[in-house]
């Protein structure tokens, strides 16, 4: 009877593997894409021409014998069906598995040993594609000699190191970026096209298939300060670089996985949903090559087209995507999809329905893994202030508190970039601090061993708010910095053309601190300010609290004020040299506010700037700021700073009376103060004239009010529960209270505002 079930079992298990049978080619150069790129060439000149210099780039591969050339010569068998494309695939396929391991050295060298790694990953996969295209120009002999061979040299290194027991050695905790996603997925594209000759390869698809949303939805741990990898709103914290490169993987098997499936629903993956808007969110359309945030181990030029087409052709789709797509150049970085490319050249989209500019929302936060963006407009060469606190580690660089501003089609204060990981000028200077736009104390930065051991207490972003003309957001990198800081706090308030950047510092002990400055052009001290421009670009940084800049070059006569330095460091391509600036207080001191005034300029000859008046009262400092027939009071609350423990922080400035941290009141030049319909309020929980209270809630909020006519605009952030009120309003016909309308609630000259 025992005997009769396994029987039984064997044929069920058998019937089960021959139901799945591969018809190949299957995998992504599949006969539906095939034919519509035929259509596409036979139809439109443009694709006629890429497909033209894909056949040569094919053609001229026929002379070698390599691995890497089979993508172009598999498309170009499967586009024309001529013999002598096989012919050559067939001919690498059966070479390639002579070797004796296709592992590195280095790996190979490591305890316990790594069979499987980056480069071998993508052999897998142009192995697979390779032995798709041709498999029916095979015989059979020859289709179980290549798959025994690939799978010795490629499938069991790639899932036996990274997702199958009892060989694994790899954790989601240890190597669960960029790398597993590759090594496993790019494992499992090739089990796919095995699964024919080799029963295994279906157990190792199918496991893979089960276990790769726990890729997408790991949420770190506490014992190795590993970051969640995904954050709610989409965005990954590894860097734009290789959040793509590890998206792209995963989206490549999952594709390839549905296509040899058709029908057969894959588990739920809901991260899918949010990462388009993330690629946007971080790139910066301009005149020419789109750009894209550059934090950690990134650069400018990098685009996400690839992660964007594979989610297309899985059915995620909106216009949005098609307008990300349109603005990639052809070729602007190494690794992308273009039309020129085979996989640029079957998925991409017709981009004929994308829109002039995106629907997004101008500012987003992400705030799981610290990164920001504003900016005033999604037309191309608008203004963009990108913002970063977040973790350190590994491909995300010592850099909290730090940011990169793009105006007018460029970086005018940038990322230093990275470089090329052996070089030392990578962990010496492009990994550290002093690369990026950040405060120093004594010369010091976050420390060094962040780089591989992570940083134990992260950073931070909060309260984004965007009012149109008036947005702000809180940065905190405290944790990152904690060895030297009590208090690291960056408060961004943009006001119409002006960034104001104020720094809430404490230490625990005496010391210097110092600003850093990383011009995206050419840089020249004037006066008290430092103006950097680039092409029709131009910012004006003009440092007002707690010194200005020295007037001029004799600092001995101005021993008080900041005093500047220019640092040589490497350019990213290491070929040259480039200058940034540090701006030292001479001071010693463990507690300071710094201002900085960053003027967003209409042309590099433009004179009608802004005039700034610093000001200071009891126990405040601010700005009085004259703009364009505006008047922008700005106060900074000197009792605000965590110096008080249980007494709260009221402060009288010029008949205002308040406990806010700072606040800023902006009125019609010839008005009056208290007149004024433009408000912000950061941190406070009330604001009074005389007998009048403006604004008050039981806890401290961060609010932006705006009246227009008979309309009121809200925006409000600090606590889930708010009950706030607004006096000195007259009644509004109506109320957006964060973007979305809500009744009026007015009683005897009060608006109330409750949620």
């Amino acid at each position: 009877m025992k005997r009769l079930i396994a029987l039984i079992g064997l044929i069920a298990c058998f019937t089960c593997m021959q139901a799945q049978k591969v018809k190949h080619p299957s995998l992504l150069y599949t006969p539906e894409r095939i034919q519509m790129a035929k259509q596409r060439v036979a139809n439109n000149f443009r694709y006629a021409e890429y497909w033209q210099q894909i056949r040569e780039a094919a053609d001229s591969k026929l002379q070698k014998r390599s691995l890497n050339d089979a993508d172009y010569l598999s498309l170009a068998y499967l586009m024309t069906g001529e013999k002598k494309y096989s012919d050559k695939i067939r001919e690498i396929l059966l070479d390639v598995i002579k070797a004796d391991t296709w592992g590195s050295t280095e790996m190979l060298a490591r305890i316990p040993v790594w069979t499987a790694d980056l480069g071998l990953a993508h052999k897998a996969y142009l192995s697979a594609i390779a032995y798709d295209a041709v498999y029916n120009d095979l015989s059979a002999a020859e289709r179980k000699k290549i798959a025994r061979g690939l799978k010795r040299l490629a499938l069991d290194p790639c899932l036996g190191d990274w997702v199958l027991e009892p060989t694994r050695i790899h954790s989601l905790n240890s190597m669960g970026h960029n790398w597993w996603t590759s090594c496993a997925c790019m494992g499992g594209i090739l089990a796919l096209s095995l699964q024919n000759e080799l029963p295994e390869a279906v157990e190792g698809v199918r496991v893979l298939n089960e276990v790769l949303p726990e890729w997408f939805s790991f949420a770190g741990d506490v014992l190795q300060q590993k970051p969640k990898s995904f954050d709610g709103v989409g965005g990954m914290y590894e860097s734009l670089n290789y959040a793509n490169f590890g998206i792209q993987e995963a989206l490549q098997f999952r594709l390839a996985w549905k296509n040899v499936n058709p029908g057969q629903r894959q588990p739920e993956i809901p991260e899918l949903e949010r990462i388009s808007s993330y690629f946007m969110h971080v790139c910066y359309p301009r005149t020419g090559m789109l750009y894209s945030l550059n934090f950690g181990d990134s650069h400018k030029n990098v685009s996400a087209e690839s992660s964007l087409m594979l989610l297309y052709a899985l059915g995620i789709k909106d216009d949005n995507m098609l307008w990300y797509m349109n603005q990639v150049e052809q070729g602007q970085h190494r690794d992308g999809y273009f039309l020129n490319r085979p996989m640029g050249f079957l998925y991409t989209p017709d981009l004929s329905r994308a829109p002039a500019v995106p629907d997004l929302e101008k500012s987003q936060l992400f705030a799981d893994f610290g990164w920001a963006t504003m900016r005033t407009s999604w037309e191309k060469d608008a203004t963009m202030l990108a913002v970063k606190s977040g973790h350190t580690w590994n491909h995300s660089h010592a850099d909290a508190n730090s940011f990169i501003l793009f105006h007018k089609g460029v970086d005018i204060i940038k990322d230093a970039g990275n470089c090329w990981y052996p070089n030392p000028n990578y962990r010496n200077y492009f990994f550290q601090s002093q690369a990026h736009n950040v405060v120093l104390f004594n010369g010091k930065g976050q420390p060094r061993e962040q780089q591989y051991h992570g940083s134990t207490l992260r950073g931070y972003l909060h309260y984004l708010m965007d009012a149109g003309n008036t947005k702000y957001i809180l940065a905190n990198g405290t944790g990152p910095y904690s060895d030297n800081f009590s208090r690291n706090f960056r408060h961004f308030l943009w006001q119409d053309n002006v960034i104001y950047m104020i720094d809430d510092l404490k230490t625990h002990t005496n010391g210097h601190f110092e600003w850093l400055w990383h011009p995206g052009g050419q840089a020249r001290k004037q006066g008290t300010d430092l103006n950097i421009t680039n092409g029709a670009s131009a910012v004006t940084v003009r440092p007002l609290y707690p010194r200005l800049l020295a007037k001029s070059d004799f600092v001995h006569d101005y021993p008080e004020d900041l005093y500047w330095e220019t640092v040589e460091a490497p350019t990213e391509d290491l070929k040259d040299t480039e200058t940034y600036y540090s701006f030292h207080l001479p001071a010693e001191v463990n507690r300071v506010k710094g201002v900085t005034a960053i003027i967003l300029k209409d042309t590099p000859d433009d004179k009608d700037l802004l005039c700034m008046e610093r000001r200071e009262g009891k126990d405040w400092i601010g700005l009085r700021i004259h703009n364009k027939g505006k008047v922008t009071d700005l106060y900074i609350n000197q009792l605000a700073d965590g110096r008080l423990m249980h007494s709260n922080s009221w402060i009288e400035a010029d008949g205002w009376f308040t406990d806010a941290y700072m606040f800023a009141v902006t009125y019609e030049e010839g008005t009056l103060p208290a007149d004024s319909k433009d408000i912000f309020i950061g941190y406070g929980s009330a604001l009074r004239r005389g007998t009048i209270s403006y604004f008050a809630s039981l806890s401290k909020l961060f609010v932006i009010q705006k009246a227009e006519g008979r309309q009121m605009k809200l925006w409000i952030e600090g606590q889930p529960k708010v009950n706030a009120s607004f006096g000195h309003v007259n009644r509004p016909a109506s109320l957006e209270v964060n973007g979305k309308s809500v009744p009026v609630n007015y009683k005897q000259s009060t608006l109330k505002v409750r949620y």
